[in-house]
């Protein structure tokens, strides 16, 4: 996204503020918080004019990006299959989105699922998450591919003219799903390089990888659990989550950095997730949430939430939905 924005942008400035070293090797396996990611978005979005951005980074997106999902996803003999891989194993390259593919009468949904408010940031993702779907099928069809239909589920920016392009099919705004409609005859191609021998070696990493992300999102599940609780009496200590989960300090430590995460890291979105499910709910005074989250002062709890959110939790409240 941030090389699809152009020259007018500081995008070293920008990576470097989402904790990714511009100069550093591509790691299809580092991750980025969800929000922050969403928050960079509309970071450019004040910057740019970025009605067709998702369109032009997603057309970008190359199978080799993906690691070993992308030559899962070139070595399947169709191009159905390649997607139900995309389908069993897009855990490995992201923790909010799931994949779904659902036969209907016209032909194949291939579905993307995404909770959360439909903020800015995360409509340009969505967006650029349908068009990379579609730039990687062309790297593997024989033939000329268009879908059937493109759903998108807000609101349409001011010109589609990019996106129809893009598709090369209608692309329908205000639809209940976030989806791209295929033939099944599409689906049915045989893909350039299918090859069952490289496949089943392919899957048989990619299980794997899927298992040990499993039982590590259980310990971060765990963690974060833990760490809610504790914060009435204040920021926890590592140690003292460790040692409700079992392990030792240094165990602990370990199996957290080993998947690119830290105690530190969790513990601040933990407060900011709790934080802001709170005040969704209404049924805690500001004060109150403040100690629920784990700070001894409302003042220190309201520069943290603006850190978080760019705004105070009294303002947050105020415009949501009856607030």
């Amino acid at each position: 996204m941030v090389a699809a924005a152009g020259d007018t942008i500081d995008a070293a400035a920008i990576l470097a503020g989402l904790g990714i070293d511009p100069e550093g090797p591509v790691d299809p396996r580092q991750m980025i918080p969800a929000a922050r990611y969403y928050a960079m978005l509309e970071q450019l979005a004040e910057q740019i004019d970025v009605t067709d951005l998702p369109v032009r980074a997603g057309a970008s997106m190359q199978l080799d990006e993906y690691g070993a999902l992308g030559l899962a996803f070139k070595a399947a003999r169709t191009l159905g299959a390649s997607y139900a891989r995309v389908e069993r194993y897009a855990r490995l390259w992201t923790s909010v989105v799931a994949y779904e593919l659902r036969p209907v009468a016209e032909g194949t949904l291939f579905i993307l699922h995404r909770t959360g408010e439909r903020h800015l940031g995360m409509r340009l993702s969505n967006e650029a998450t349908l068009a990379s779907a579609v730039a990687i099928a062309r790297q593997v069809c024989p033939a000329p591919l268009s879908p059937l239909e493109v759903l998108v589920r807000h609101k349409a920016p001011h010109s589609i003219a990019a996106h129809q392009d893009w598709f090369g099919c209608p692309v329908n705004f205000g639809a209940e799903l976030d989806a791209i409609l295929f033939a099944n005859e599409t689906l049915a191609r045989q893909n350039i390089l299918g090859d069952e021998g490289i496949s089943r070696y392919l899957i048989s990493h990619l299980d794997a990888e899927l298992s040990e992300i499993t039982r590590e999102t259980s310990l971060v599940t765990q963690t974060r659990a833990a760490i809610a609780q504790a914060l009435s009496e204040g920021t926890p200590k590592m140690t003292q989550i460790a040692r409700d989960l079992g392990l030792s300090a240094r165990s602990f430590h370990r199996r957290l950095s080993e998947h690119g995460m830290n105690f530190q890291t969790l513990t601040e979105e933990t407060r900011r997730d709790l934080a802001e499910g709170l005040l969704r709910d209404g049924g805690h005074s500001l004060a109150e949430i403040a100690f629920l989250t784990g700070f001894s002062e409302q003042s220190a709890f309201t520069r943290a939430f603006k850190r978080w959110f760019g705004t105070t939790p009294a303002a947050y409240r105020k415009d949501l939905p009856g607030g």
